[in-house]
């Protein structure tokens, strides 16, 4: 009898490999620095494979943001369980969000420091990735604020505005955070919502601050 051929791996579960290789050496060294042979090398795979199956280092790293994105966009969705009060609404979100960044930290080195550092395509990318939970977040906000106070008239700019700002600041403190020992996910949710929720609490019951009535700027 013939020896029996071993089998062959498929496709998909190859390019998932070569694609975690790819998001830890860019996540890691930094797209600049990260070369084909590394990747290939930590994927157990040939860098004529390599190109073979994802092109070039260009595009592969444009999929490595694509699936991060997709991948952070997800566990934030799953992660917010719409029967909530609106404070355990966003409570679940950050949490899903600053555990999504901690256990994927090379994910989120993609996203949130190399994509926004060296230009188009790859900042376009992440804005794709960025605008859709700002419209979530601006969703849960906008929503819970007009059931709070029952004024259909709530601007929307100031919701926009408030999800805008709620956004960047989880960015900044999941940076922190992954660079930061011994600051757990939980506690890094647990410091934005401490941070925020006074002013959205106001702003759901019709109290938002003001600036004083001498300001003209």
């Amino acid at each position: 009898m013939g020896a029996v051929k071993s089998k062959r791996m498929p496709r998909a579960v190859r390019e998932r490999q070569m694609m975690d290789a790819a998001v830890q050496t860019f996540g890691q060294r930094g797209y600049r620095a990260a070369s084909m042979d590394e990747i290939a090398e930590l994927a157990g795979v040939s860098k004529p494979l390599v190109y073979l199956y994802l092109h070039s280092k260009e595009d592969l790293f444009s999929a490595c943001i694509r699936r991060e994105a997709e991948a952070l966009v997800a566990a934030v969705r799953a992660g917010v369980d719409p029967e909530l009060p609106a404070d355990g609404q966003l409570w679940s979100g950050l949490r899903a969000f600053f555990t999504h960044t901690a256990e994927n930290p090379d994910g989120w080195a993609v996203l949130h420091r190399q994509a926004r550092s060296h230009g188009e395509p790859f900042i376009s990318e992440v804005l794709v990735m960025r605008d859709e939970i700002v419209a979530f977040v601006t969703g849960l906000i906008g929503a819970a604020a007009r059931e709070a106070h029952r004024d259909p008239a709530l601007a929307d700019r100031d919701v926009a505005g408030l999800a805008q700002a709620l956004v960047g600041a989880a960015e900044s403190l999941a940076g922190w955070a992954n660079d930061t020992p011994g600051v757990s996910a939980k506690e890094a949710a647990a410091t934005l919502m401490n941070f925020a929720w006074a002013g959205l609490e106001n702003l759901m019951h019709a109290r938002p601050w003001q600036p004083p009535v001498d300001d003209a700027s």
